[in-house]
This record gives structure tokens, C-alpha cells and sequence, in this order.
């Protein structure tokens, strides 16, 4: 077993507003959560889009010798790309880019791949390379190296993306890093498993098994519902002092490390947000009083017979124009914010998603 450290780094929101760009680049690329999970009408086309919030990653090695790039683990999408030195888009120029020359290992492949962004897109080439994360190394691994890339991701604190869903979902056509790994016998378990911290240090992404001391109790398992490329499970309702608020008759979820919130239909999202007390603002986040925050309910999420509760503390995101809830609209997807109170384990082998106390 063999775990990465996570950073916290700063979100591309903060970033943007202290440079006072953020109202600028919301207008610019609509912030749209779900896109990347709404059936495709073509298989080259993958949406992800300017998440604003998003702020975790790690590093990984590419080539011999390895060169260092901070990726987004993202479970909701399956490839592996990063800037190339080709790339002479404005986002690239603002994080690491790789040099196929300048490695022994790398294998060029005649592949070109598009991944079309719901905020723009990023296109490049595809090959092989030898891949070192944590101790760990993945012979002989597919992955995209852009040479042009769409403005929002410039101020996102990581350098690419590494995909963790399930391999049908992938765009470049190969075999995603994760299934590498197990296929290659590199883990012990066919499993990975992540702790998401509040803080800046702390949070690790675990691959082959589970860290228990990450977490408190037991870890409650949750079947996968029917059988998709992404980690989708059925919540049985969401509950506020009692009371079904949204979600009503079941509904189905992606547990999303690559989303910050998390999203459902507006319908429910905007009575869960009257809930608590929340009002619109100009660009459309749901903003409560700083003051009154410790106040408000717990949000019950009733999963395969159990209650995960989420606490105002977590749901609660502070900025410097002020503190929003952390659900917003879309198709509903668990990201973050359910994350960060849960140490979430996600089981290839056994198709299934525990949740445990995250400590």
C-alpha cells in the first residue's frame, strides 16, 4: 500500500480574486459541475469545466528521468495528461511542461486526442511512458501531452489530470494509470482510497487498501448502482431536522474527487439552500451570513441504510466576498465537501464506495 500526500493549494477563485479577475473569468467560462458527467454524443468529447473551488493535488513523475507535475486525481474521468513543451497556450505557460526529448523512456504514439471542455478544450498527442507515483512505477502507461489548452485552467493550482473512473470512460484509449497498477501487480488490493483535509498538508490519496487512521468507526460500503464508468451510488433521501428536503424517492449520485461541491437539481439544491436560510447573489452562489453559520442544520445524506451528516462547518465555504454553501446546481455528484468529512474508499474489485468519519 503506498500513499501520496495531497496539498490544499490556493483555488483558482482565490487566485482570481486577488488579482480581482474573478467576476471577469465566472462571465468568461460558466461554471457548470455536471457537464462532464451528461451523455456524450461523441466519444471524443469528455467535459470538464472551470471548477473555480477545486484545490487538491499530487505529484507524480513522468519519464527517466522523472519529471514532476502536479495532477488533480480526478474520479470522475479516466485519462492522464499534462502540459507539453510545445504548448504555447497562456495555461500552460503557467505550470510545469513536459519534454519528451529530454526522457529515455518515452514511446510516441500517432495518436492525437480532444478532450472538448465545457469551458473550452485542450487537444495534443498521445504516448508511453514510465510513470513513478509515490514508490510506486507504471510501465508502459498512456497519457496526453497538450499543446493547446483553454484559458481557464490557468490559474487552477495543478499542472494536468489524473483520471481515476473506470476505463471505459477514458478518451485516449488505453488502459487508465489505476488499472495499470493492479494489472501490474504494483498494489495489493484493488482499491484506492482518499482523505481530503480542511487544512493545507495532510490529505493523502492511498492506493492499494485504506489508511485507518485517517478515519473513525467503521467503513460503510456502498454498492455501486447498476454498472456505469463513473462511481455512481443511490441515496435513499436527504434530510434536514426530519424532513425529506431533497432527493425525494431516491436518486443517484457520482462520488466526484474532480468536483469542489456538492450538486444536484436546482429544484432540490434551491430548497435545501431556502433551508438554510441562503440567498442568491449576482453571479448565482447561495450566500449566508458568516455570523450566523455555527446556527444552521446539519444536512443528513440517508445512503444504504445509513446517515452521513454534514455539519455547517463543512458545508460552509468561506472567501473574501463572503461565505456561500458548498451545493450548487446540476446532476448530483458528492464532491469535496462530502469528502472532507468522509474518508471515501473507492473498491474496483468489489464495485463499491465506503464511507467512514473522516478524522
Amino acid at each position: 500500500m503506498k500513499s501520496i500526500p495531497l496539498m490544499r493549494g490556493k483555488s483558482a477563485r482565490q487566485a482570481l480574486e486577488e488579482r480581482g479577475l474573478f467576476e471577469e473569468y465566472r462571465r468568461k467560462f460558466p461554471h457548470n459541475s455536471a457537464a462532464k458527467f451528461l451523455p456524450q454524443n461523441e466519444q471524443s468529447s469528455v467535459p470538464l469545466t472551470f471548477d473555480p473551488y477545486a484545490t487538491y493535488y499530487g505529484e507524480i513523475g513522468i519519464g527517466s528521468p522523472p519529471q514532476i507535475f502536479k495532477v488533480l486525481f480526478d474520479t470522475g474521468s479516466a485519462d492522464l495528461w499534462i502540459p507539453s513543451l510545445s504548448c504555447t497556450s497562456s495555461a500552460c505557460d503557467t505550470h510545469s511542461k513536459y519534454n519528451s526529448s529530454a526522457s529515455s523512456t518515452f514511446q510516441a504514439s500517432s495518436n492525437t486526442f480532444h478532450i472538448s471542455y465545457y469551458s473550452g478544450f485542450i487537444s495534443g498527442s498521445t504516448g508511453y511512458e514510465l510513470i513513478k507515483i509515490s514508490g510506486l512505477y507504471v510501465d508502459h502507461q498512456i497519457f496526453g501531452f497538450t499543446d493547446t489548452e483553454a484559458g481557464f485552467l490557468e490559474f487552477q493550482p495543478w499542472d494536468g489530470i489524473l483520471g481515476l473512473a473506470f476505463p471505459g470512460l477514458s478518451n485516449e484509449g488505453g488502459t487508465p494509470l489505476f488499472s495499470n497498477l493492479w494489472n501490474q501487480g504494483k498494489i495489493p488490493q484493488n482499491m484506492f482510497s482518499m482523505y481530503l483535509s480542511s487544512s493545507v498538508e495532510g490529505s493523502v490519496l492511498v492506493l492499494g487498501g485504506v489508511d485507518s487512521t485517517h478515519y473513525t468507526g467503521t467503513m460503510k460500503w456502498i454498492p455501486l448502482y447498476q454498472t456505469s464508468n463513473f462511481w455512481d451510488i443511490q441515496i435513499q433521501s436527504i434530510t434536514i431536522h426530519g424532513n425529506t428536503v431533497a432527493c425525494s424517492g431516491s436518486c443517484v449520485a457520482t462520488v466526484d474527487s474532480g468536483t469542489s461541491l456538492i450538486i444536484g437539481p436546482e429544484r432540490d439544491i434551491n430548497n435545501i439552500n431556502g433551508w438554510l436560510g441562503a440567498t442568491s447573489n449576482a453571479v448565482g452562489d447561495a450566500t449566508v451570513s458568516c455570523r450566523v453559520t455555527d446556527l444552521l442544520p446539519d444536512v443528513v445524506f440517508n445512503i444504504n441504510g445509513y446517515s452521513f451528516a454534514l455539519p455547517p462547518s463543512v458545508y460552509v465555504m468561506k472567501s473574501a466576498s463572503g461565505c456561500t454553501t458548498g451545493f450548487a446546481s446540476g446532476s448530483w455528484i458528492l464532491g469535496e465537501v462530502f469528502m472532507r468529512q468522509f474518508y471515501t474508499a473507492f473498491d474496483v474489485g468489489q464495485n463499491r464506495v465506503g464511507f467512514a468519519q473522516a478524522v
